[in-house]
């Protein structure tokens, strides 16, 4: 698009442009975490295919997957699958421990029931880790992000505490009043999930 709302004269590479590259979901990315992550198999990945000459990696949404763990059923256009968070990072962050992240996953199969419990256990000692205070030096980009991102975060983040709460259930079977987004009800599940 050009400035004036129009469709741009110029294509967005040069006519005798070239390039090939891979499609793969992270997930596919080895990982002793059970499924692959945006840790450093993601960047050995892209070392790789640069390497062989690739320029391009494709892969599929990244969004928060719903029903049957399928990338295309993602619960939002804005938030990335907490699944993808690396572990690895997390402790390279200081914010783990590496007893903390010991598993015993397939190489072969993915579980995605056990996977999730897993990860989900990381991200929740992370979380008390950092809110008790470890890196400190992190804060001000996270209440940084919380500003730049209010016009979504809040509300998905009600959203995801609340199918938490109803055990993954559809939005439509939650109780009316949260399903009609009632401000009372959305108001004293605020104050209920806040954590």
């Amino acid at each position: 698009m050009n400035s004036s709302g129009g469709l741009a004269s110029v294509p967005p590479f040069p006519p005798d442009y070239r390039a090939s590259g891979l499609l793969l979901h992270v997930t596919s990315l080895p990982s002793p975490y059970g499924v692959g992550d945006l840790g450093s198999s993601a960047f050995s990945w892209v070392d790789r295919l640069y390497d062989a000459g690739q320029r391009w990696w494709q892969s599929l949404p990244l969004g928060p997957t719903g029903y049957g763990n399928s990338p295309y059923q993602a619960m939002s256009s804005f938030a990335g699958n907490a699944m993808l968070i690396s572990p690895g990072c997390l402790i390279s962050d200081g914010l783990l421990s590496a007893k903390d992240c010991e598993s015993d996953f397939p190489s072969d199969v993915v579980d995605y029931e056990a996977v999730i419990l897993f990860k989900n256990r990381l991200l929740e000692t992370a979380w008390t880790n950092f809110k008790a205070g470890e890196r400190n030096d992190l804060r001000p980009a996270y209440d940084e992000f919380r500003v730049q991102q209010e016009h979504w975060l809040e509300d998905y983040a009600l959203f995801r505490a609340l199918k938490a709460k109803y055990n993954g259930a559809y939005y439509l079977d939650w109780p009316a009043e949260l399903v009609q987004r009632k401000e009372d009800a959305l108001a004293s599940a605020r104050r209920e999930l806040a954590s």
